[in-house]
């Protein structure tokens, strides 16, 4: 089994890449689908944060106010790792979870679709580092404009990522998404084939 990190900074189009990996035969298991896993009204990920943070960020049926604790962790980089240290390792846990089963059915190529690789986790336990790029305004521009942030609370969501030039030269296959979704497939499918040789 070939095992793939896909990361990518906020807004660079890795989802789209990670869509493309699926329907080409990658299995994907998606860090911000397990997030919204452990992060179920009433988990003990839930109940931590409201203990932390307070209940000001957990609503009347025990969901997360995710608008409010990105309020309170937004410019506070010690509140971030608060956080982090809450969510990361129960997520780490499920990811592992599935790589096994994964591996138990004997799929060929996985694919981990990790935002914060470089931030949280651990590079060196991957076969492959996939990084998606996009240029710092062009990210920008569409986190206003599909996300419906401010142009400032977008930049300060996008200053809580390390930089991609820093990720760059530690990855494996860099995928450039800076235009149109053909191109993006073109350059995923150069980065599959090269990922299948591998497997």
């Amino acid at each position: 089994m070939l095992n793939v990190a896909l990361t990518g900074n906020i807004a660079a189009g890795k989802s789209a890449v990670a869509e493309l990996l699926r329907q080409w035969g990658a299995t994907i298991i998606d860090a911000d689908a397990i997030v919204r896993e452990v992060q179920a009204p009433g988990s003990p990920v839930v109940r931590r944060i409201g203990e932390r943070f307070g209940q000001a960020v957990v609503g009347p049926d025990g969901a997360l106010d995710r608008p409010a604790l990105r309020r309170l962790v937004l410019d506070d980089p010690e509140a971030l790792a608060a956080l982090n240290r809450i969510v990361h390792p129960a997520v780490h846990a499920r990811r592992v979870e599935l790589l096994r089963d994964a591996e138990a059915r004997g799929d060929r190529i996985v694919v981990s679709d990790i935002p914060l690789l470089f931030e949280t986790a651990d590079p060196d336990r991957f076969d492959a580092i996939v990084l998606v790029d996009a240029p710092e305004e062009l990210r920008l521009q569409r986190l206003v404009a599909n996300r419906g942030l401010s142009r400032d609370e977008a930049r300060r969501m996008m200053q809580t990522q390390l930089p991609s030039r820093h990720k760059r030269p530690r990855s494996d296959f860099v995928i450039d998404n800076d235009g149109d979704l053909g191109e993006l497939a073109q350059r995923t499918a150069e980065v599959w084939q090269a990922l299948v040789e591998r497997a």
